[in-house]
């Protein structure tokens, strides 16, 4: 995945007064004209615009570069509170209702008088001059009012097309009324289009109601995460004494308390208590996780039973619920390569609606039909049109799509990222802390002459001393049986060999069997076999001796993390090709592949020749790679989509163009199935937005289509392409 130069700097604004996809376009425009910006793209589903700029370059200016193309900008601070605002807010949308109403008072009157009474005195007509008038100029004064501001500008939008189609019909409509000098008064009333007008600008009203009340559910996954933010947090003072204050007041180093059904406040270690942790709005796994003293939590996780108490380690911006919540909203505003040819068509859409609407009325006119004649299909061609279905077409789905993942523990960097996990050939999966969890585990026991209690107590003792890794399995399987075991008398450590110590009075050796044997410890012919065959499984083999008798032989390895098999196979059922590398020598690297089932192995790789490996395997296609550690990084960067654990390091994290929130590998194809249901999405559309418009405007030029049928089909385009990225909310 690309990175920022180190003095670029990225800035988001949102962007008032767009009304369709030719608005994007010209917004774009305009910010890349400013000098020192490198890159801007705008959303029109969030309003947004992306702005990456040298820092010399000052935020009034793109906002002004934004002002000057008709439009408004504001620059959007980094407040999680805010990350979720919907570009339709709740009192624009309650004006909008009222609007609406008005709109269809009078509309549904003037469809009936112009329908049912036909022919018409003239006197009717100048009723429906009256019920029609409102509804075109003030009711829809919106579009006219951006027509305007955009003819200042030399632009032209969506709103240009309406605003033509319904002035054309009404004026028209008005100079044949006022034009009328008949004898009679039943002659006139198949001359005007009055209904026409009205009816243009309610069903665009209504079309765009619905589109805004669809487009603020595409940003309901982000805001759900936000109200798992805690208002308040329970704070426990030096001498005991327990204060209700803001979360929002709370400091890095204070202590915490999280009473049964309360959720954790700030991210922190815990210093007391016993308790389950609900995090799936973490990974999305609903089981609760055990959190004891030391084990870390996370702010908006739920604490389910018992009472903890915890130490705040970040608060604020700086916890972990608010970088989910920055990553989602910077993925919702993204843009996916796929919608580059949808840009293309936007920048033109209008201007090329308008020549063909010109040029039909101009057929018309030429074959002998009437003024009224060939005015109703040009209307017809200019309220059919919608760039709107084509801007939307991408973002929404991308907005869905990315705030289901984020719900599913699956965080995707971009739209980028997005369209490269649907197009995955192979999956390159690193061994330590992906494939296995990353820590060695005692994994079996072997006792001569003593129960293997006595054994791991004997153990344990000698390397409570140790800080080893080896030594820290031994004592954790220990705590995790309840074996009680006292500290040791005489430790001493041999680097790379093992523990030499006294325990109860009883002298004690736990190491290799190398380093055993050094000791002039003899061999036990009992456990010579449990050595030979940990050994060829790949497991580090720790033996004990106690009074100079070999009494056990210990199994030490990094196991197999819980889910990986599952994952793999779900990789292999999509179609993928999985490879394992690693570092570790190939006997090992053998035994974890059996387990979990990998197709192939690259094992002794250094950290430095992951990278080379990822480059070989982009010769046969797209690469995924899927690590957790610094070493990881590099490969992470070469491949075509970058993949890092949640359990792992920032800086992996990073690089990465997807992360998985915990250490489920299952989240892998979890992610490589939404990306496609994605772009199902996204292509269904994209189809549907560029087939709406090529086979509806034809039509209407033919004169196929009513210039009121037209607007309703227009109206319901853009809302169709939202509902149908509203389905990816259902993903499982």
């Amino acid at each position: 995945m690309a990175t920022l130069p180190a003095e670029s700097t990225q800035t988001e604004l949102s962007v008032e007064g767009m009304t369709c996809a030719s608005c994007v376009a010209r917004v774009e425009r305009a910010l890349r004209r400013v000098p020192g910006v490198e890159r801007a793209e705008v959303n029109y589903a969030t309003e947004r615009a992306t702005v990456q700029h040298s820092d010399a370059v000052a935020h009034d200016a793109l906002a002004r570069a934004v002002e000057d193309a008709g439009y408004r900008a504001t620059r959007v601070e980094a407040d999680v509170e805010q990350v979720a605002e919907s570009p339709s807010h709740g009192g624009d949308l309650r004006a909008e209702r009222s609007n609406i109403a008005v709109a269809i008072l009078l509309t549904v009157p003037s469809v009936a008088l112009s329908m049912l009474w036909h022919p018409r005195p003239l006197w009717a007509n100048w009723l429906l001059f009256a019920l029609v008038t409102p509804v075109v100029f003030w009711c829809g004064r919106r579009f006219f009012a951006t027509t305007l501001k955009g003819l200042r500008h030399l632009s032209t939008t969506m709103d240009t097309l309406i605003a033509l189609g319904s002035f054309a019909a009404w004026s028209y409509s008005t100079a044949a009324l006022l034009a009328y000098r008949g004898h009679g008064d039943h002659h006139l009333s198949e001359h005007v289009y009055f209904e026409t007008g009205a009816t243009i600008v309610t069903l665009i009203l209504v079309g765009k109601y619905l589109e805004a009340r669809a487009r603020s559910g595409t940003s309901g996954a982000i805001r759900s995460l936000i109200g798992l933010t805690p208002k308040t947090a329970i704070v426990v003072g030096p001498d005991g004494t327990e204060r209700e204050r803001p979360a929002s007041s709370v400091r890095v180093g204070e202590r915490l308390r999280a009473r049964p059904g309360e959720r954790i406040a700030a991210d922190g270690r815990v210093l007391e208590g016993d308790s389950f942790v609900d995090e799936a709005m973490l990974t999305g796994e609903p089981v609760p996780v055990r959190k004891r003293q030391g084990d870390p939590v996370t702010g908006g996780t739920l604490n389910t039973n018992g009472s903890l108490v915890y130490e705040a380690t970040k608060v604020g911006a700086e916890t972990a619920l608010a970088n989910i919540v920055r990553l989602v909203e910077r993925a919702q505003g993204s843009k996916a390569p796929v919608q580059r040819l949808a840009d293309r068509v936007s920048s033109v859409f209008v201007p090329v609606v308008l020549v063909v609407a010109l040029a039909t009325f101009a057929a018309w006119a030429a074959w002998g039909a009437t003024l009224g004649q060939a005015l109703i299909p040009a209307v017809a061609v200019l309220v059919i049109a919608c760039p709107c279905a084509l801007g939307l077409a991408t973002p929404t789905a991308i907005m869905v799509g990315t705030g289901r993942g984020a719900q599913l523990g699956v965080l995707v960097k971009d739209g980028a990222a997005l369209e490269l996990a649907g197009n995955l050939s192979t999956v390159l999966l690193d061994k330590t802390g992906t494939l296995t969890k990353g820590h060695p585990e005692l994994v079996d026991v072997v006792t001569d002459g003593v129960s293997s209690a006595e054994a791991l107590a004997h153990a344990a003792a000698a390397e409570s001393l140790s800080e080893h890794p080896i030594a820290r399995a031994i004592v954790a399987a220990a705590e995790r049986e309840q074996i009680a075991f006292v500290r040791p008398t005489g430790f001493r450590n041999v680097e790379g060999g093992g523990i030499e110590a006294t325990v109860n009075g009883r002298a004690v050796l736990v190491g290799s069997p190398e380093f055993v044997a050094s000791r002039g410890v003899p061999a036990n012919p009992a456990l010579d076999g449990a050595v030979a065959s940990f050994r060829s499984a790949a497991k580090t083999v720790v033996v004990l001796a106690v009074d100079g008798q070999t009494r056990a032989v210990f199994a030490v390895a990094d196991t197999v993390a819980e889910h990986s098999a599952e994952a793999v196979r779900e990789l292999h059922a999509l179609g993928l090709s999985t490879v394992m590398v690693t570092g570790d020598n190939r006997a090992t690297a053998e035994a974890i592949a059996g387990q979990v089932g990998v197709q192939s192995i690259v094992a002794e790789v250094r950290p430095e020749g992951k990278a080379e490996v990822v480059t070989r395997y982009r010769t046969r296609g797209s690469v995924a790679m899927v690590g957790d550690g610094i070493n990881d990084a590099p490969a992470l960067a070469a491949a075509d989509l970058g993949i890092a654990m949640g359990t792992g390091t920032d800086i992996a994290m990073e690089t990465a163009g997807v992360t998985l929130l915990g250490a489920d590998l299952r989240g892998v194809p979890r992610a490589v199935r939404l990306a496609r249901a994605t772009m199902r999405t996204i292509r269904g559309n994209l189809i549907w937005a560029f087939g709406y418009n090529v086979v509806m405007i034809p039509l209407a030029a033919m004169g196929k289509l009513n210039p009121m049928l037209a607007a309703g089909a227009m109206a319901l385009s853009s809302v169709s392409v939202v509902l149908n990225s509203l389905r990816l909310r259902r993903f499982r």
